[in-house]
C-alpha cells in the first residue's frame, strides 16, 4: 500500500532539496510537496490531503524559517546578510529543515543534510584548496551534520583519489564508456538501461555495428587525445556472445590508439552469462579489471531479486576467470536488499572472503521508481529492507580483512538507511574510471543506449547529452546520437 507525506511549501525554489531531506528522514513514504505552482492531479494524494491534511507546513519569509507538524512548530530567523541571495538562504534552508526534522524525528542521519553533492567531491575540493584534515572535517560536520566516521571517510577517500588523478591526462585526455543494454533478465532493483536478452537476440549484431560506427566517430574527433581508460558495462556485457565481444574489442584496437589506456575494464557481471572462451577473450585483449557481481551470496536472495544463478555459479565464474589469468577482479555487493538483516550480510561476506576478491564495491539500496522494487515495497512494506550501521560495518571490516582500502564513493537518491556505495581495492587495482566517473574530472564519452557522455571544460563547466535509451531507437537513430556528440564537443576539434 502506499504511504503518501504531502509537505506544502510556499515556495517552489528549493523543492529539490525539501524533497529529498523529507525522503532521508521517511523512507519509503512517496514524498508530494505542494507549493502555489503545483497541481495535484493524482487522487490517491487529493484523498490524503482532504482527510488528513498535510503532514507538514514549510515557510520560507524573507527573515524566518517555519515548520509545522500538527500542534508542533519549529523556526529559524534568516542572517540579515543571506537575506535575498538564493544559495545562501538554501543553504540555511537545508540546515534548519534537516535540525528540525532531526528533532522531531529524534533520527541523526550519517550524511546529514548533505543532498545532490558528493562528499568526497568537497573534501578533495578543499584539498587541493590546500585544506587540512580538521579544517574538511569541521566544515563537514558544522555546515552539514555529517557524522564523525563519515566526514573522515570522505577525507581519507579523499586523498587517495587525488594521488590517482595525478596519474591521468585531466581534461586533456578522455575516457571511453560503452553500455551493453542487455542483462539475462531484469533485476527487482534496477532501473539501468538494460532489456531481457532473449527478445533481443537477433538485434544485438546490430547493436555492436551501432557502437562501431560511434567508435569512428571517436577516433576521428578525439584524434590526438590521450585515452586513459576504457570501461564496458551495462546491463551485461557478457550478453554479448564470444564472437560479438571479440568483434567490439578487435575495432577498439584496430581504430583507437589503446597504448595508452591506463585501465581497460569490463563488467564480465551475472554468472549466468560468463563462460570461459568469453572470459578468455578478455584475457587476450588485455583486459586489466572485471567484475563478477553477485550483489549477494545468499541463495533464497538471488531468487527473490531476479538472478537465475547460484551463489556455487558465481563462485564457478570467480575460479575460471582466476585460472585464466585475471589479477583485478571486482565483486558488488548490495545491502538493503529484501529481507536480509546482518546475519545474510555476514554470510555474504564470509563467502566473498574465502574467494578474495582485488576489490568489492559495497553499495547501499537505491530505491527508483524505474524499477520493480517500488511495487514491491508497496506490496510488501519498507520495514523488509534493512540497511543499518551494522550492515555497513559487517561489510568495512570484512573488506579490510581482505586487505582492500577505501578509494571511491558516491550517494544516491533514496538510498536505504541513507549510507553510501563504497569501493574498496587493494593497492594497484583502484577503480580508476569509477574516480573519473565520480569527480568529474575528465571528458567521458559514452557509447550505446541509455549512455550519457560528459564534457568536462578546463575551467570546470560540464555540460551533457544521452542517447536514446529504446535500443529501436537508439538503432534506428544512430547518426542522430553521433550528432548529439559532435556538438557536444563541438571544441575537441579545435584543440588538437
Amino acid at each position: 500500500m502506499k504511504q503518501y507525506l504531502p509537505v506544502k511549501s510556499n515556495v517552489t525554489e528549493y523543492i529539490y532539496d525539501i524533497h529529498a531531506l523529507f525522503g532521508a528522514f521517511y523512507p519509503g513514504y512517496l514524498i508530494k510537496v505542494i507549493t502555489p505552482e503545483t497541481k495535484v492531479t493524482d487522487r490517491e494524494v487529493q484523498a490524503v490531503i482532504a482527510q488528513e491534511g498535510y503532514a507538514f507546513t514549510l515557510e520560507i519569509l524573507q527573515n524566518e524559517i517555519i515548520l509545522t507538524a500538527g500542534a508542533q512548530s519549529y523556526r529559524c530567523a534568516i542572517a540579515p546578510e543571506h537575506q535575498g541571495t538564493s544559495y545562501l538562504i538554501k543553504q540555511e534552508v537545508k540546515k534548519f529543515l534537516y535540525q528540525s526534522l532531526s528533532k522531531h524525528c529524534d533520527l541523526q542521519l550519517p550524511w546529514g543534510n548533505l543532498t545532490g553533492i558528493r562528499p568526497t567531491k568537497i573534501a578533495l575540493t578543499m584539498l587541493e584548496e590546500g585544506r587540512d584534515d580538521a579544517q574538511i572535517k569541521d566544515f563537514l560536520q558544522s555546515e552539514h551534520f555529517v557524522s564523525d566516521a563519515k566526514a573522515q571517510l570522505s577525507i581519507d577517500i579523499a586523498k587517495r583519489e587525488q594521488g590517482l588523478i595525478r596519474t591521468l591526462s585531466g581534461t586533456r585526455g578522455y575516457s571511453i564508456y560503452i553500455g551493453i543494454a542487455f542483462c539475462p533478465t531484469t533485476c527487482l532493483y534496477c532501473s539501468f538501461p538494460s532489456n531481457p536478452v532473449f527478445g533481443f537476440r537477433e538485434r544485438m549484431d546490430a547493436y555492436v555495428a551501432a557502437i562501431e560506427k560511434e567508435i569512428d566517430y571517436v577516433a576521428a574527433q578525439f584524434a590526438g587525445r590521450v585515452l586513459d581508460t576504457v570501461y564496458i558495462g551495462g546491463g551485461t556485457p557478457t550478453t554479448l556472445s564470444a564472437q560479438q565481444l571479440q568483434r567490439l574489442i578487435d575495432k577498439l584496437y584496430a581504430t583507437l590508439d589503446m597504448s595508452t589506456v591506463k585501465e581497460f575494464t569490463v563488467e564480465a557481471g551475472r554468472a549466468d552469462s560468463i563462460t570461459e572462451d568469453k572470459l578468455r577473450v578478455l584475457h587476450e585483449a588485455k583486459v586489466t579489471r572485471i567484475s563478477i557481481n553477485p550483489q549477494t551470496m545468499n541463495e533464497r536472495t538471488l531468487q527473490l531479486i531476479g538472478r537465475r544463478h547460484s551463489v556455487q555459479q558465481v563462485i564457478d565464474a570467480f575460479h575460471q576467470a582466476r585460472e585464466i589469468g585475471f589479477t583485478n577482479i571486482n565483486m558488488d555487493i548490495i545491502l538493503g536488499l529484501p529481507g536480509e538483516s546482518e546475519r545474510e550480510v555476514e554470510t555474504t561476506i564470509r563467502e566473498i572472503e574465502k574467494l578474495s576478491p582485488d576489490s568489492l564495491t559495497v553499495h547501499s539500496l537505491a530505491i527508483k521508481k524505474a524499477s520493480k522494487m517500488q511495487k514491491w515495497i508497496e506490496e510488501n512494506g519498507i520495514t523488509t529492507l534493512q540497511n543499518t550501521d551494522g550492515c555497513m560495518a559487517i561489510a568495512a571490516e570484512g573488506a579490510a580483512r581482505m586487505g582492500l582500502l577505501p578509494y571511491y564513493l558516491y550517494r544516491q537518491k533514496h538510498m536505504s538507511g541513507n549510507f553510501e556505495n563504497t569501493g574498496y581495492a587493494k593497492e594497484g587495482c583502484f577503480g580508476l574510471y569509477n574516480i573519473l566517473i565520480m569527480e568529474e574530472v575528465q571528458s567521458i564519452v559514452a557509447l550505446g543506449a541509455g549512455s550519457i557522455s560528459k564534457h568536462v571544460y578546463p575551467d570546470g563547466r560540464i555540460e551533457r547529452c544521452e542517447n536514446a535509451k529504446d535500443v529501436d531507437r537508439y538503432l534506428s537513430g544512430i547518426d542522430e546520437m553521433i550528432e548529439r556528440k559532435k556538438n557536444l564537443y563541438a571544441d575537441i576539434i579545435d584543440l588538437h
